[in-house]
């Protein structure tokens, strides 16, 4: 197995970041077939496969703002306010993702991007592990 982590800078804001670019150059060097997984060692980010760049990152921002308010109602209540939707973020959008890598190419469908998403504002830096589990 190979493995990397990639270092995400979120800043102080609500993020999906694309991490496509990232993926298909690592899977790339791993080269052949396998799995490329995608995995975020935090209690407060998932991954997501979903179309970036055409208004998609910012309707997934908005219902999660919709599913998960940022108010006082969460019993988890350390950090900024509404930082306990951050904690239940990750049984909606998980921690990992999983792709298939075809002679070194990232076997994604025509619209698909890997995306970090996270919506703690209170850590600016993050971490993400990619794995690469070859078929030989």
């Amino acid at each position: 197995m190979k493995s990397t982590v990639l270092t995400v800078t979120t800043g102080r804001t609500e993020v999906v970041h694309d991490l496509t670019r990232e993926c298909a150059a690592f899977a790339r060097e791993a080269g052949g077939d396998g799995l490329l997984h995608v995995f975020v060692p935090h209690a407060t980010a998932g991954i997501a496969i979903i179309e970036l760049g055409a208004g998609s990152d910012d309707d997934l921002l908005a219902a999660l703002r919709d599913l998960l308010p940022a108010d006082d109602r969460w019993q988890h209540a350390h950090g900024s306010r509404g930082h306990g939707r951050s904690h239940v973020m990750p049984a909606l959008i998980p921690p990992y993702a999983t792709v298939p890598v075809i002679d070194g190419a990232l076997a994604l469908g025509t619209w698909q991007s890997i995306a970090f998403v996270d919506l703690n504002v209170d850590n600016p830096e993050r971490q993400v592990r990619l794995s690469f589990l070859s078929d030989t």
